[in-house]
């Protein structure tokens, strides 16, 4: 996804796209490049001169793809704090149960003694 969002509806260089996306490793961002190419939604343009220079660019199969993933960024943007307090309030229910039973176990360990 984050291809597709750097690649926008511009054409960039390999160099272009790996500045842009924090993170990712040369080597896994060519072979997103080579997936979104054989699913034709990249197109990959090789300028034979020296040293060698590849364009990208979204093909307009690719294209229909920004409407969806801006879509679920919108989405995530609106509710990502509702995420957070919900994930926050599972894992105390989780950390307070386990709390519950090592008490519960501590106090039957200590009843046989």
């Amino acid at each position: 996804m984050l291809v597709v969002v750097a690649l926008g509806e511009e054409t960039k260089r390999f160099s272009q796209l790996h500045a842009q996306i924090a993170g990712i490793s040369k080597k896994m961002l060519t072979q997103v490049l080579r997936e979104l190419e054989r699913n034709s939604l990249d197109k990959r343009v090789v300028y034979l001169v020296i040293p060698p220079m590849v364009e990208y660019s979204l093909t307009p199969l690719g294209l229909t793809l920004r409407e969806l993933i801006y879509a679920l960024r919108d989405w995530s943007e609106r509710y990502i704090e509702e995420v957070e307090r919900r994930r926050t309030e599972y894992d105390q229910q989780d950390k307070t149960l386990l709390q519950e039973q090592i008490m519960a176990l501590v106090q039957q360990w200590t009843e046989a003694s």
